[in-house]
């Protein structure tokens, strides 16, 4: 389809045949992206919306699909972003997954985001693979498995104390405002880095679930 844009100049009337490629240059991906992560941080998770961000930018929600096919690809690229920071190199099992932590906490919702996208098997595993890589530098038993395991408990640890911080902000805590709401949850999460990855043994294999005949 292509869009009738007419122009007058000197009186006269110029016609010129627009097409979608010539409207999505206004904006690029890039600048998509950085206009979520920007809304993300003001709205949250729940309200980050492809009219909204349109509005931003001053498009049409239709112009973003120019650059994302969908919502979910555009929030599988925000993810992508929020963990390009954790690094690969060198870095021993408890600083890569402190570094995912601190990756998830940098923007708000930012670990509800990434969890989101991981479950429905979007983004890239760049989080999953550099967990997988310190275990193999560690020595530890099964660690593709295992950094499976520990993405899962770092993305529901960052998910609750991120859930816990915008409660409290927002007075639904109980003892809210007298209480650090997030006391002692360095400790969990250290304890439970630990638990998962510092074992030689290898894993044993999942039960397999019984179902009883009718």
């Amino acid at each position: 389809m292509s869009f009738l844009n007419t122009v007058h100049l000197n009186s006269v009337h110029y016609t010129e045949w627009m097409t979608p490629e010539y409207n999505s240059t206004r904006h690029d991906r890039e600048g998509v992206a950085r206009a979520a992560l920007a809304l993300l941080d003001e709205v949250g998770l729940a309200d980050l919306s492809m009219r909204r961000i349109a509005g931003r930018l001053d498009v049409q929600p239709s112009a973003l699909y120019w650059h994302f096919s969908s919502k979910q690809e555009l929030l599988a690229d925000l993810a992508d972003r929020i963990t390009a920071s954790i690094p690969r190199a060198d870095a021993d099992v408890p600083t890569v997954a402190r570094s995912i932590r601190d990756a998830l906490f940098t923007h708000r919702d930012g670990a509800e985001l990434v969890l989101s996208t991981y479950a429905l098997g979007l983004g890239s595993a760049t989080a999953q693979a550099a967990l997988e890589d310190a275990l193999r530098r560690s020595g530890a038993a099964d660690p593709a498995q295992r950094a499976v395991a520990l993405l899962h408990f770092i993305l529901g640890h960052a998910t609750l104390v991120q859930q816990r911080m915008h409660a409290d902000s927002h007075g639904a805590m109980e003892n809210g405002g007298t209480l650090d709401v997030t006391a002692g949850l360095d400790r969990v999460f250290d304890l439970g880095i630990r638990a998962l990855a510092d074992s030689g043994e290898p894993l044993s294999a999942a039960p397999t679930l019984r179902r009883d005949r009718a």
